[in-house]
């Protein structure tokens, strides 16, 4: 009896052995080696693994871009800096067209003073429930922020807070561009923008001024007067409301002082002399 049971200990062991032997030897006979370039790569990102790349993670971008699936720029964090980094580490002269940071904005400045709400919403604290609602929600303008904090729930960077006005506030200086938010917000008022640039309509509505004049005080009532005074062809009155060409735009805030719903956000102080 013990002689069986040590034969077939013995057994298994020389067929785990064996095996062992195997996988051992297949591994590196049939392994793959990954291109160097994606580590020299990893190791240049910042390793935010937001997903803002339209990857899981700063490794599976890597890798595609050393398989010449994306752009060696499509890092939102890293912006011009990296994409510029990454671009050497392919040999790519030229790789980054476009170097300036984008960031999120919310574009709505009617808090609770400005734009009242139709009712009292009590329910689940979250802008796209509430959204559910009779007419988007309780707010008078159907196309306003919430304030109901969706977009703070899914920043990976703690960039976003609620004002006590009841609007999300951006700070850009923390936002790492992954545009979660972007895709958080039921309303679609937050977008992508140049980190740059000063000036930005906080107007999301369509909506004829005279609708927008019943709604809300600081919507944009598309009078088209920002239009009249920008020297740089940089706004436009679209679907009753002003857009902003940022790469036209020179910062003179002239719309700005123009405005006379005040929905052009601007600082004054930082007025931008164009040569």
């Amino acid at each position: 009896m013990n002689n069986t049971i040590l034969i077939a200990v013995i057994s298994m062991g020389a067929i785990g052995v064996f095996f062992a032997g195997f996988l051992a030897f297949a591994s590196k006979k049939f392994a793959v080696e990954e291109d160097p370039r994606i580590g020299e790569i990893l190791a240049v990102l910042p390793g935010a693994n937001c997903g803002g790349c339209g990857y899981p993670g700063c490794s599976n971008y890597a890798a595609a871009v050393v398989a010449g699936e994306v752009e060696c720029n499509g890092c939102p964090v890293g912006g011009a800096d990296i994409g510029s980094k990454v671009a050497e580490i392919m040999g790519i002269d030229d790789a980054v067209a476009s170097g300036e940071k984008q960031v999120a904005k919310v574009l709505c400045g009617g808090d609770s003073e400005k734009c009242e709400d139709k009712y009292r919403y009590i329910g689940v604290e979250d802008c796209v429930a509430a959204n559910r609602m009779v007419g988007g929600g309780p707010k008078s303008c159907q196309y306003g922020c919430l304030g109901l904090g969706s977009c703070v729930k899914v920043c990976p960077a703690d960039a976003i807070t609620i004002s006590d006005g009841g609007i999300a506030v951006i700070d850009k200086e923390k936002c790492i561009g992954c545009k979660k938010c972007v895709a958080a917000c039921p309303k679609n008022i937050i977008k992508m923008v140049p980190y740059g640039k000063e000036v930005h309509v906080l107007c999301s509505s369509p909506e004829p001024g005279k609708i927008v004049n019943k709604t809300c005080k600081a919507g944009c009532i598309a009078c088209k007067k920002c239009e009249k005074v920008c020297n740089f062809d940089a706004i436009h009155v679209e679907n009753n409301l002003a857009v902003i060409d940022y790469d036209k735009c020179t910062g003179c805030m002239e719309c700005v002082k123009a405005c006379p719903k005040k929905c052009i956000e601007g600082d004054l102080e930082k007025v931008t002399v164009a040569v």
